[in-house]
């Protein structure tokens, strides 16, 4: 029983069968003539199963990488562990903070730079005095300040990403999901991104990485999942994932 609850201490992620799946209304009325002629024949529902009954675990402070091609299921199952998504079935444990970073999933579009930071603040549990005083270290690391209160729907992705990644980096969430986070933005801002995660910064953090640059799965993650057509086909050796991973490219 000690060890068990032990265990369970050392997780910072449990899924259990969990699975999406998407309703897609396939309408072929695609024209003023074709609609009028079909009003009694609604487009047809089409079904997509995103995710197919999947279970992992994974330790608070390892950084696991997340493989598959495009279409596989990485995206689904990212938004569905920081729950942005509910499941269709199973359940999920999460011990701690999370934040999604993948062009500024979580963050309102409506709102502007300034009011997004403590909004999202505030979801990391973080008080308005202590979002005060991290504040300005937030927009300087953005390099947001001319636009900390211009709508974020007028930024461009690498600016939403800049000031999500900015957000969670100074607030600090236990787990992050980074959704290609170093494939937005410029080069000076995916280098800052780089030294961010080789510091200490990154210590104790519980990251799931999504990446299709195979050397920064090999360079960051312990362990490798890789994904194929909604189900998780392995997760173990970050070698191994990468070599299906390639073998499923070719």
């Amino acid at each position: 029983m000690m060890e068990s609850a032990v265990a369970k201490d050392l997780l910072a992620i449990k899924a259990r069968n969990i699975s999406k799946t998407f309703q897609i209304s396939e309408d072929s009325h695609n024209t003023v003539k074709h609609r009028l002629f079909n009003l009694f024949n609604p487009p047809k529902t089409k079904y997509v199963p995103a995710l197919k009954s999947l279970s992992l675990e994974i330790k608070k402070g390892e950084c696991i990488g997340l493989l598959g091609r495009n279409g596989s299921g990485k995206s689904t199952l990212v938004k569905v562990l920081a729950g942005v998504y509910p499941t269709d079935s199973g359940y999920i444990n999460i011990q701690g903070s999370t934040m999604l970073m993948n062009l500024g999933v979580g963050m309102s579009h409506e709102l502007t730079a300034r009011e997004n930071i403590y909004v999202s603040g505030s979801v990391l549990g973080l008080k308005i005095k202590e979002i005060d005083a991290i504040f300005d270290e937030i927009v300087d690391f953005a390099e947001l300040r001319e636009f900390i209160d211009t709508k974020i729907k007028f930024f461009s992705s690498g600016m939403v990403a800049r000031l999500g990644f900015s957000i969670a980096v100074k607030a600090g969430a236990d787990i992050m999901f980074l959704d290609e986070i170093f494939a937005v933005g410029d080069v000076k801002f995916q280098e800052k991104a780089i030294k961010v995660f080789e510091s200490s910064w990154i210590a104790g953090k519980t990251v799931i990485l999504v990446s299709h640059s195979m050397d920064v799965i090999k360079k960051y993650c312990s362990r490798a999942a890789f994904m194929k057509n909604g189900e998780l086909k392995f997760i173990g050796d970050t070698d191994i994932a990468i070599e299906m991973y390639m073998e499923d490219n070719h």
